[in-house]
């Protein structure tokens, strides 16, 4: 064999034996898990703690990072950037997987390329909620009441594009109510906003409005999943006033395209043993999270899915960015 080719096969040789064993040895330093939303969001309850019990089973921190900026597009562009060495991950919800990229027409990261699918880790509950005052007390009385009062009465979310915003857009385009859209500069905020009777009604993330909801500060007019949650029995389903109509998110951790497979089913296996903590699982429960990790294929195919979907209701709403 000539010289060259003896060298360049032991070049290789020894890459694939680094290789190797990098990835025997991960994790041997913390990793970092970009949240491109706000503190405080569904999402950001969720994974929380979910990233640390994680941790806690690979024998190494996995540290959240909030980068909210640019209604999430920033964070998410510099997960799709990082080396793909497992060591920067990505917790995201489905808004930004499915929705922004219908809603922008030109985003730094693409939904399925940029990204190597790890798990779907939940669904999250929604909840229709409205201001003690409104006159009504379901999904239904709201239909009624916005088609008496056309264009007069609002609605909040998080902005355009928002997880909030789309729920809602659903049902309006479900329901034929004319109900106005009053964008706000993240979730919170609009919650606050529906709470001082600012704006009388919104959708939201069950586990953000249920503290006020047990405080009397909020009213709920029906849950948005497919059945009743088990925090509000006595609370009927958004589709038992208004049949069909159904609405939830979810929850995801992604990592760079390019991240090895057997980092992946590491992570994979960390994530699988955190939700077989009852104390985690009945504390996430407790706040209205549906656990779903069903691996990176079912992934890939729910953002396929969403895209599609959300596409649709994008361009039939004629909802554009901020």
């Amino acid at each position: 064999m000539h010289i060259k080719s003896v060298l360049l096969t032991i070049i290789l040789s020894v890459a694939g034996i680094n290789s190797a064993g990098a990835q025997n040895s991960y994790p041997n330093r913390t990793i970092q898990t970009i949240m491109p939303l706000q503190a405080g969001s569904g999402v950001d309850i969720l994974m929380r703690p979910i990233v640390q019990k994680m941790g806690e089973n690979l024998g190494q921190a996995i540290t959240i990072e909030n980068i909210p900026g640019g209604a999430g597009l920033i964070g998410t562009a510099k997960v799709a950037q990082s080396p793909a060495d497992g060591y920067t991950l990505g917790a995201f919800n489905d808004s930004i997987l499915t929705m922004l990229p219908n809603l922008y027409k030109k985003i730094d990261y693409d939904p399925i390329q940029s990204f190597t699918p790890i798990s779907e880790v939940a669904a999250i509950t929604f909840v229709m909620v409205a201001n003690p005052s409104f006159p009504g007390n379901t999904a239904a009385d709201l239909v009624r009441i916005a088609k008496e009062r056309p264009g007069k009465i609002d609605y909040a979310s998080g902005g355009n594009g928002s997880p909030q915003h789309i729920g809602m857009e659903i049902f309006r385009q479900y329901t034929g109510a004319p109900i106005v859209h009053i964008p706000y500069r993240g979730a919170a905020a609009a919650v606050t906003d529906v709470m001082a009777g600012q704006v009388p009604v919104m959708i939201s993330a069950l586990s953000v409005v249920l503290p006020h909801i047990r405080a009397g500060k909020l009213k709920v007019l029906g849950v948005a999943s497919k059945t009743r949650s088990p925090l509000l029995p006595n609370t009927p389903t958004i589709s038992e006033s208004v049949k069909g109509y159904e609405f939830s998110t979810w929850g995801a951790l992604l990592a760079p395209k390019g991240t090895p497979a057997a980092v992946i089913d590491k992570l994979n296996e960390s994530l699988a043993l955190a939700l077989k903590d009852q104390k985690l699982r009945e504390q996430l429960i407790q706040q209205g999270f549906e656990f779903v990790p069903l691996g990176p294929d079912h992934l890939k195919e729910m953002i396929s899915q969403g895209l599609v979907k959300m596409k649709k209701v994008i361009k039939d709403g004629g909802i554009q960015a901020d």
